[in-house]
């Protein structure tokens, strides 16, 4: 996408229609006809490469969704960007490019849509510890848990650098999912446990987990370099 790759490397204000229309091959017009003016083109790749939270707010409100099921399918919709390639990449440098050259866009949701995310992973935990609210201890759980995916974006180029060829391949990101639901349980069974109190089912589903997963695809093999 022509507009992302141009804001992410140039940032709002150093971008001109002129650029974005020529880079994409299409009249300024367009601009104009499809986005209203080029702050409407910013909204857009700002906001619509990563798509809605909707459907991944649903599944974690789901009463009847195991707690590793509600896990899996949260990595799952946390790194699917990841195969977009590098979409995923301008739109994390596009990201940090508005909190350091603010548009507006960062004061109106300060959070980037995830306090809704996060609100409903606060509820599936308080259900699964048998919480009628959230305490200072559960919200660092809830951060802890979706750091494991944050740092997937945010640390993507470094973590290419650290073990080459981990994240390669759509069957590598799959395998991500898996093993940060796995690490995610076992965070959600170590303060259950802080707070003696069982998880129920957790154990089971933590070994259904492990065992489930698929084998590591070549690609994602990594060198020691020795």
């Amino acid at each position: 996408m022509a507009g992302l790759r141009l804001f992410a490397q140039q940032g709002f204000s150093k971008t001109s229609t002129r650029e974005l229309a020529e880079l994409a091959n299409v009249n300024v017009a367009s601009i104009s006809y499809y986005f209203g003016d080029k702050a409407g083109l910013y909204r857009a790749v700002f906001i619509e490469p990563m798509g809605s939270p909707d459907e991944d707010i649903a599944r974690l409100a789901s009463q009847e969704l195991p707690l590793a099921d509600a896990l899996r399918g949260f990595y799952a919709g946390f790194l699917e960007p990841l195969k977009q390639g590098d979409v995923a990449r301008h739109c994390m440098k596009l990201h940090f490019r508005e909190m350091l050259e603010p548009t507006g866009l960062w004061a109106a949701d300060p959070t980037f849509g995830i306090q809704a995310m996060h609100d409903a992973l606060i509820v599936l935990l308080c259900r699964h510890l048998g919480l009628a609210t959230a305490d200072a201890d559960l919200q660092r759980l809830a951060i802890g848990l979706a750091g494991l995916g944050v740092h997937m974006h945010v640390g993507r180029d470094i973590t290419d650098r650290l073990a080459p060829g981990i994240n390669e391949g759509d069957a590598a990101i799959d395998l991500w999912t898996e093993r940060l639901t796995m690490y995610g349980l076992a965070m959600v069974q170590a303060e259950a446990a802080r707070r003696g109190q069982p998880l129920a089912g957790a154990a089971g589903a933590a070994a259904a987990t492990a065992s489930a997963a698929p084998a590591a695809p070549a690609a994602a093999s990594v060198p020691t370099g020795r």
